[in-house]
């Protein structure tokens, strides 16, 4: 067994995903069990440096986590040769133009989504990095929930029959920021800023659909913004000018319909943060985070109208749990070695710019939707 070194440039590591996520719960967590396993019994061992503005919380992350680089000047950063992979979890607007200074350094590129507010640029962007030859990807997270690995495992037994449709909830109460602190930044709130639930969400739902259900064909969506006045983190109000909700219906390859609320201005009850309800014709499923309900037709019981008396039924009993038949780690963990064997290796990789680019579409779709209150159909991207 050899020791493989692999540089990676991080950016966007201060703020909440970029730091928990992709540096604390993946990168750090590879480092300290010793590196990625590659086909040829080889350890391949991310060395990092993280890279951000303000010099006193990069240095301060540094020191905390044991790592030795630390930088402010990313030009120098994309410059160094020893270095492979760029990596952003910074804010969406600035996005796209780091992504496309790295392509022209020769770097692989990894980042969240969206990656960019724009579709032009998202094409653009994959386009560029298809012909530059660098290998590229876009974090797919929750593909890798383990919840919804198990609504797969089900659809690929046969478990479902025909799937005829998905209703999706998601989302919580995020506190306006007076009486409470926000538990999200105040720039989710803000336009200008690259704000508003429908670029952030319908980019997630795009390839959780495409992927699991059918690829989709056609998006209504409607916009809110249920709380106009919020309060930032230095304690000063401001408007809230983009939407905190969203309520979306999706057409989706071979006549599936998808129903997917999501929101930042709801309440939870219900098994999870996010919940996918899948019907079929021999069966259905519930699936959260982690855990996975079934319920096959020979257990469906066999419900009678009556509001008269109080509902003799237990509707949860019938169904059973999916178990936990395999181990699984942290999702973002999980697609961060795949991404790294991908550049070391060349393994299988599905997840590039392109499925970025059409997140971003749907994403452009939900709000013209909304904009001309009516349906669009989902063109193929030509990337």
């Amino acid at each position: 067994m050899v020791e493989r070194r692999i540089g990676l440039i991080m950016h966007g590591v201060t703020g909440r995903m970029g730091y928990n996520q992709h540096l604390v719960r993946s990168i750090l967590a590879i480092r300290d069990q010793g590196g990625v396993t590659l086909a040829n019994g080889d350890r391949l061992v991310p060395d990092i440096i993280i890279v951000g503005r303000d010099a006193d919380k990069i240095s301060r992350i540094a020191q905390r986590h044991n790592i030795a680089r630390w930088s402010t000047d990313l030009d120098a950063a994309l410059a160094n040769p020893d270095d492979h992979i760029f990596f952003d979890a910074g804010t969406t607007l600035m996005r796209a133009s780091l992504i496309e200074k790295a392509i022209d350094a020769g770097k692989a590129v990894y980042c969240e989504k969206p990656i960019s507010d724009d579709l032009d640029v998202a094409v653009a962007l994959a386009r560029k990095a298809k012909a530059s030859g660098v290998k590229h990807g876009v974090v797919q997270d929750k593909l890798f929930l383990p919840g919804l690995m198990k609504l797969k495992l089900l659809r690929d037994s046969g478990f479902f029959g025909k799937i005829l449709s998905v209703r999706g909830e998601f989302g919580y109460w995020v506190f306006e920021g007076d009486w409470q602190p926000a538990q999200r930044p105040s720039w989710n709130y803000r336009k200008a800023d690259g704000g508003g639930i429908i670029l952030d969400m319908l980019c997630h739902w795009r390839y959780v659909l495409d992927n699991l259900f059918g690829e989709v064909k056609a998006v209504s969506c409607l916009g809110a913004t249920h709380i106009p006045e919020r309060v930032d983190e230095k304690g000063q109000r401001y408007k809230a000018d983009t939407d905190d909700a969203a309520y979306a219906t999706f057409e989706l390859e071979g006549g599936v319909i998808a129903q997917i609320n999501s929101s930042w201005t709801t309440r939870v009850r219900r098994d999870d943060l996010v919940t996918f309800h899948v019907d079929g014709t021999h069966g259905s499923a519930v699936a959260g985070l982690q855990k996975c309900w079934s319920q096959h037709r020979v257990n469906t019981p066999k419900p009678v109208w009556n509001p008269d008396i109080p509902q003799p039924i237990d509707f949860f009993a019938s169904w059973e749990e999916v178990p936990n038949n395999w181990p699984v780690d942290n999702g973002f963990k999980t697609q961060w070695e795949m991404f790294l064997r991908h550049v070391a290796e060349d393994a299988p990789w599905e997840f590039g710019l392109d499925a970025g680019a059409k997140g971003v579409q749907l994403a452009a779709l939900g709000l013209q939707s909304w904009a001309e209150r009516r349906w669009l159909d989902v063109p193929a991207l030509d990337i």
